[in-house]
Parts: C-alpha cells; sequence; structure tokens
C-alpha cells in the first residue's frame, strides 16, 4: 500500500523499544562486537531504520522512546497491568521490567549510535513510547491542514492501532516479517481485520477484550468479536454502557451482567488503554539527519561494536535521502 506524504512531508515514529526487542529476538546473538559482546539488537535496529528510510522516504523521524515501561498512573488503575512483566520490586517505583541481560547491556549503545547519527530521540518522564507517539500525533493533527505532515508509526504494539485516522492522515506500520514485510494500517484495514471503523473504536475494543500480553483483563465472556459487534451497535464504549444503563433491548440479559459486573474496571481502563495526548514531550529537531551529527563518534562506535557495515548502510541511506 503506497500513500503520498503529507504537504510538509512525512514524520516516521518509530516506538524503539518494540523494535529493539523484536531486533534482538530476530537477530542471531551470535552477531558480536570484537570483544564479544552481543550487538544483535543494535545492529537490527540500524538495519530497519535504513529500510524504513529507504523504502518510507520520511522527511522527519523521531525514535520515540519509554522513559517509564510501567507508569504509575496506570498501575493505580489497573494494578494488574504489566504486573507478569515484573523481574524485581524496586521500592519506589512500579518494578524493574523482566528484560535479557544481553539486551540491556545494548541499549545504551542504541542511544549513543543514535545521537553520533543526529536521529531525534524523545521520552517523557513518567510514560511510555506510546505516549511520546500519541503526543506527537496529536502535535501534528493539530496543526493546519496545509502544514501537516503525513504520519506513519512504526511498532509491533497494536495497542497503536488506536492513533490511526485516514483525516490527518496517521498509520500503523506493523511488522510481519521484520521490516521487510509491513502490514499498513490504515481505516480499511481496521474496518477489514477488526470490523471496528477507526482508531477510537479500536481502543473502546481493546478495553472491552482486554489484553493479558498486558495484564489487561477485559470483561469476562466479551471477546474481539462481540466487542466490535457492541461497538457497531452503539458507536463506543461510552454507548455501550449507556445502553447497560438503561436496560436496552440490544444487549443480551447476560451481556448486561457482564457489563455490571466488571463495572468497576470499565470505570478506569481507558485511563491504561488510551495513550496520553499530552504527555510533557519537549520539542526537538526532528529532521532527517543528512550527515552524521558526530562522525568522529560514530566511527569510534562502529568500530568498537563491529557495527561497520550497518553504520555505512545508513549512513548511505540517509544521503541518498538527502540527495534525492
Amino acid at each position: 500500500m503506497t500513500a503520498t506524504a503529507g504537504p510538509a512531508g512525512r514524520l516516521l515514529l518509530l516506538d524503539s523499544a518494540s523494535l529493539y526487542f523484536r531486533a534482538f529476538f530476530g537477530v542471531p546473538e551470535s552477531v558480536r562486537a570484537p570483544d564479544g559482546t552481543p550487538v544483535n539488537a543494535v545492529r537490527g535496529l540500524l538495519e530497519m531504520i535504513a529500510r524504513l528510510v529507504a523504502d518510507r522516504h520520511p522527511t522527519r523521524l523521531v525514535a520515540c522512546w519509554d522513559e517509564d515501561w510501567r507508569p504509575a498512573f496506570r498501575v493505580e488503575a489497573v494494578p494488574s497491568y504489566k504486573a507478569h512483566r515484573v523481574a524485581r520490586e524496586v521500592p519506589g517505583t512500579t518494578g524493574e521490567e523482566e528484560v535479557p541481560d544481553a539486551l540491556s547491556a545494548q541499549v545504551p549503545v542504541i542511544v549513543e549510535v543514535l545521537a553520533a547519527l543526529g536521529i531525534a530521540r524523545v521520552g517523557a518522564p513518567g510514560y511510555e513510547a506510546d505516549d511520546v507517539i500519541g503526543t506527537l500525533v496529536a502535535r501534528e493533527a493539530a496543526r493546519p491542514a496545509g502544514t501537516r505532515a503525513a504520519v506513519d508509526v512504526v511498532t509491533g504494539d497494536r495497542d497503536l492501532f488506536q492513533l490511526v485516522d485516514d483525516d490527518v492522515p496517521v498509520r500503523v506500520l506493523y511488522p510481519v516479517k521484520g521490516v521487510k514485510e509491513m502490514l499498513v494500517v490504515d481505516q480499511g484495514v481496521l474496518v477489514e481485520r477488526y470490523a471496528v471503523p477507526t482508531g477510537r473504536a479500536y481502543a473502546d475494543m481493546a478495553v472491552l477484550r482486554g489484553d493479558p500480553s498486558d495484564g489487561l483483563p477485559g470483561v469476562p465472556g466479551i471477546g474481539e468479536k462481540t466487542a466490535a459487534a457492541l461497538l457497531r451497535r452503539y458507536g463506543s464504549l461510552e454507548g455501550v454502557l449507556a445502553a447497560r444503563d438503561a436496560g436496552d433491548k440490544g444487549l443480551t440479559a447476560t451481556q448486561r451482567t457482564r457489563l455490571t459486573e466488571a463495572a468497576d474496571y470499565l470505570a478506569v481502563a481507558p485511563r491504561v488503554v488510551t495513550v496520553a495526548p499530552d504527555a510533557p514531550v519537549t520539542d526537538v529537531d526532528d529532521r532527517l539527519p543528512t550527515v552524521p551529527a558526530d562522525p568522529d563518534a560514530l566511527v569510534a562506535l562502529a568500530e568498537r561494536w563491529g557495527l561497520s557495515s550497518s553504520v555505512r548502510r545508513i549512513v548511505d541511506v540517509l544521503t541518498d535521502a538527502a540527495d534525492g
């Protein structure tokens, strides 16, 4: 699926942790630096970015970062949120995420390489990368129509399908096989695959059905198909709950009971599922770099970590993008 860029070009937003996790598990751990340290996630992420820039032709690019993988405001709303992924309880926090040691050691290298390349990287204290992406999308959508960039969100997390909006436009590029094969999600795909018409409706469906991978219980007995059918009938989660409270005959007695018994969960779950549109994200220069920001540091990093071929490829792609 091909889409033209907006009047102000194309903004590519990377869900960085989602992508480097995929790189880590998709590239053999035998890919190592000269000193034997695994660099499979670093190399895999660089290859992803190079491919995305070459294929999608962005004019702006942001690596969005998890400053907090399990924000307190979400845990307060639904304590089971990501609880199964807590490796260690840490006083004063919501816990330390379970991450393979071989991956944790590579994250600082990723940070250094992105900085040397000049690729914008931004997070927000107390928020996930999803919220950074949601905030940047909201800011772009608020621009006058003639000054908006078309937005592509690159993520392996279907939660971000809620941002899809053909009017801005915002699409989600969902990796099927690395970034060589991407599912390009627009509103037509939401209708075709999930029977919901908008990103907002997708979020409402996610609340109702739950998500075990994030520790969200959902409404017992209401799966994806039933949730989508209810949203088609009533328009939104608010409409479904209003129908429940009014005893609408479009709901079966069992559905009304299940929705009533899940009232406490339904009152707070949207706060967990919905990405923040107003996280404290600082303004950054997100123009696609045409040359490395720090060539000497980039050469040193490439040599130290055995990344010369990947770094050369991404620099060549950035140069080609500038020339093209």
